[in-house]
């Protein structure tokens, strides 16, 4: 499920499917006026998100396959930028008068946290945790590194600029 009021997400995630899903066509269906859901129905989804299963994904272990992080090691500034897309945000702060960037990636899952705070730690990224289920990156030169792979997400860089392949 999408947020209807950022198409190129909804966009890029539809051309993601179809990218690994050869063949076959992502849908991207209205739900209501403020939703997408895009997705493509597959028997071979689980060989691909091992990590799926019953359950809520914060009560259950989330580790990469090691042919995953392979990919992750490859790409880890597309990882990062899919994370913020499905749980994280970018906002501009007021500071006593003064506008700053910070980005924000809220989890339940620990694990989950935690390959995004090693993605982050790769890339040279510093971070803290606000709370519990919070990651924020607040400092200047962080945020501005972010902003050129992610930026805000009315305008998300298309698929086809994301630079590794399989």
């Amino acid at each position: 499920m999408l947020d209807a009021k950022y198409p190129a997400i909804i966009d890029r995630c539809r051309q993601a499917i179809d990218a690994v899903m050869p063949g076959q066509r992502a849908s991207a269906t209205k739900q209501s006026s403020n939703c997408f859901e895009v997705g493509l129905y597959s028997k071979h989804w689980p060989c691909l998100l091992p990590q799926h299963g019953p359950g809520r994904k914060h009560h259950r272990r989330i580790v990469l396959e090691p042919w995953q992080q392979k990919l992750v090691d490859q790409a880890t500034e597309e990882f990062v930028c899919g994370l913020i897309h499905s749980d994280g945000c970018r906002v501009i702060a007021n500071d006593r008068g003064v506008e700053s960037i910070r980005y924000h990636f809220s989890n339940r899952s620990e694990d989950i946290i935690g390959l995004f705070t090693t993605a982050l730690d790769s890339l040279g990224i510093p971070w803290t945790r606000s709370t519990k289920y919070i990651v924020s990156v607040y400092r200047k030169a962080a945020t501005a590194r972010l902003d050129k792979f992610i930026g805000p997400k009315s305008v998300a860089v298309p698929w086809t600029n994301v630079h590794y392949t399989a």
